[in-house]
């Protein structure tokens, strides 16, 4: 499967793109996004567009049959107890919006991973791999080394405890560069003025991790601009 050695693969810092698609579209909308480039994922939304959980396991039905997992950014920063749910529907990826306290990490990781490094219960037909490996202890071993959570840093505070933030078993701190525009224009004295230097800030916080930076740029023509500067991982918009 596609997902074999992406989970390493971000952790060493490789250089991966991923690809914004809608979350209810067909196999063949699908497909025709994914051709344009290539991609080591796709990436799909809830916090910003309706969502029911019949479209999300289509969707995965879709991206698995294509052999490309999901990334799903769900609905708000308080539904993390609910990672373990969402993921027993396909996504291979969960990105949680608005992180700023431990306590939200430490409760990411415990409904993301199974025992005994995390909390998630036991079940589900429509989850990653489980037509694969059908043995409970054997997938959860396979799922804890496989599967990939995000967070999404929106604001200065986040920014500014990005070591903090970067616990075992968080993969990618990602971006919402919009909103933490909105943090920054309330902080005009702060030292840290620009996305970009937040990036860079984090960046500097994060190394000798295996976190990475995963940078919502959408424009795949910032992807060096972005990659130049230390980020390993990028999500864009579909190409035209």
């Amino acid at each position: 499967m596609a997902a074999r050695g992406l989970k390493e693969r971000i952790n060493k810092g490789e250089l991966l793109i991923g690809v914004s698609v809608p979350i209810n579209s067909t196999l063949n909308e699908v497909e025709e996004i994914i051709s344009k480039d290539d991609y080591a994922f796709v990436t799909t939304d809830s916090q910003h567009a309706a969502f029911n959980e019949e479209t999300l396991v289509n969707l995965c039905r879709h991206t698995k049959k294509l052999g490309i997992p999901t990334q799903f950014r769900i609905k708000h920063t308080r539904d993390t107890y609910l990672i373990g749910n969402i993921l027993d529907l396909g996504p291979l990826g969960i990105e949680v919006p608005q992180v700023n306290d431990i306590e939200t990490v430490k409760e990411a990781v415990d409904y993301f991973y199974y025992p005994q490094k995390g909390l998630r219960s036991w079940g589900g037909v429509e989850r990653y791999g489980i037509e694969e490996i059908s043995d409970r202890l054997e997938y959860s071993d396979w799922w804890n080394n496989t599967g990939y959570l995000c967070l999404q840093m929106e604001s200065l505070r986040a920014v500014t405890s990005a070591r903090k933030l970067a616990i075992s078993g968080v993969d990618c701190l990602t971006w919402g560069p919009n909103d933490l525009m909105y943090d920054i224009e309330a902080h005009p004295k702060h030292p840290l003025q620009t996305v970009d230097d937040c990036v860079k800030h984090a960046l500097e916080q994060v190394e000798g991790t295996q976190t990475r930076i995963s940078f919502r740029s959408y424009d795949h023509n910032l992807r060096n601009k972005y990659l130049d500067m230390g980020v390993t991982v990028l999500m864009e918009s579909p190409k035209k």
